[in-house]
């Protein structure tokens, strides 16, 4: 793959992480010193969206400590609008969106963002089909396949995994267009602005382990409608 036009090898110096919350008081403590281990420059931004099972109470303690920046959302308003919080405190270079499971393991930020160091992207998403993987739902995959791919006829790229959590941006194309996706919108919203602003998306390949619904699995079929109309809703507007 070519560097993009301006780009060339480059230090990071500070990544800004945008981690939305909701509801994740099992998992949410260990994710966040899994962020705090990477051996990288890290500004972490907790947003905890309306949760109501005691998530509030230990991001807060965290903040005290001064381990992460906090924003807080009095009820609950969607991913979408967590990572629009998130970035209205963003510092660092490049923004990564880090979701509270354990789904994703914040080991792999050097290979995520390798690519941009080098020059050769401003937009990396990690893969879940491209990487080891723990056995997803059936129907999920079926699901995320079929809106990748309609995410490739309509905007004629070739990604493999649209609804990653893992997507990785220079801060001036993150902030070069308007989100407005409160909630499951957000993944088809910033790929559509992403590539109808001339970006090709670096794919890197990353490991994963799905939970299950009684771990705390939120996404259902509906969302997968909510996910389709949103691509060709932004094919078509921005």
């Amino acid at each position: 793959m070519t560097a993009p036009p301006g780009a060339g090898p480059r230090r990071i110096g500070l990544v800004s992480v945008i981690v939305p919350v909701y509801n994740e008081r099992p998992t949410v403590a260990e994710l966040l010193r899994r962020v705090r281990a990477v051996r990288i420059p890290t500004q972490i931004i907790v947003v905890d969206d309306g949760s109501t099972d005691g998530t509030t109470e230990i991001v807060r303690e965290e903040a005290a400590r001064g381990t992460i920046e906090l924003v807080v959302h009095g009820v609950n308003r969607g991913k979408g609008a967590a990572v629009r919080s998130g970035l209205a405190r963003v510092r660092g270079e490049v923004v990564i969106v880090q979701d509270a499971d354990l789904e994703y393991d914040p080991a792999e930020y050097p290979r995520l963002l390798e690519p941009i160091e080098k020059g050769l992207a401003k937009v990396v998403y990690g893969s879940r089909f491209l990487g080891p993987h723990r056995a997803m739902y059936f129907w999920h995959s079926v699901g995320n396949k079929l809106l990748t791919l309609t995410c490739n006829i309509l905007f004629d790229t070739t990604l493999t995994d649209l609804e990653t959590c893992y997507k990785v941006f220079t801060v001036d194309v993150v902030r070069s267009f308007r989100l407005r996706s409160d909630r499951w919108g957000f993944d088809p919203e910033v790929t559509a602005k992403v590539l109808k602003r001339g970006h090709r998306i670096y794919e890197i390949p990353i490991s994963y382990a799905g939970r299950e619904f009684h771990e705390g699995k939120k996404i259902a079929w509906q969302d997968g409608f909510r996910v389709f109309f949103a691509l060709l809703r932004y094919r078509v507007r921005d």
